[in-house]
């Protein structure tokens, strides 16, 4: 049930134009930098330093194969209420939590 509740969130969010495509590739080298810090300190202290799974789950390629851009956008930036997942989207620009998308999808996490 939970699934669906998401994916029309998911849907709803979309039509409304509040997720938007990009990649996050206009971000400064310090600024990647600092992302690709806080992917592996910040995001590996609950989903383990090797993103293989620890507090949360595991956050590799082969993991979120099943999980949209989309929604990965939004579970950054929203996190899961209820979940251990906080969320990002106060602290990380729309482009920012697109180039961390990216960077999980290709397992560029150093």
């Amino acid at each position: 049930m939970r699934i669906k509740r998401f994916s029309v969130l998911l849907i709803l969010l979309l039509s409304a134009g509040i997720v938007q495509a990009g990649t996050g590739d206009e971000l400064s080298d310090e600024r990647q930098a600092y992302l690709a810090n806080l992917l592996k300190q910040d995001c590996g202290s609950c989903h383990g330093l090797t993103l293989k799974g620890g507090l949360g789950s595991s956050i590799l390629p082969q993991d979120l194969k099943e999980r949209s851009d989309e929604a990965l956008f939004i579970t950054i930036k929203n996190g899961l209420p209820g979940l251990a997942m906080p969320p990002w989207g106060e602290l990380l620009s729309d482009g920012d939590i697109h180039w961390l998308v990216q960077r999980l999808r290709e397992g560029d996490v150093n």
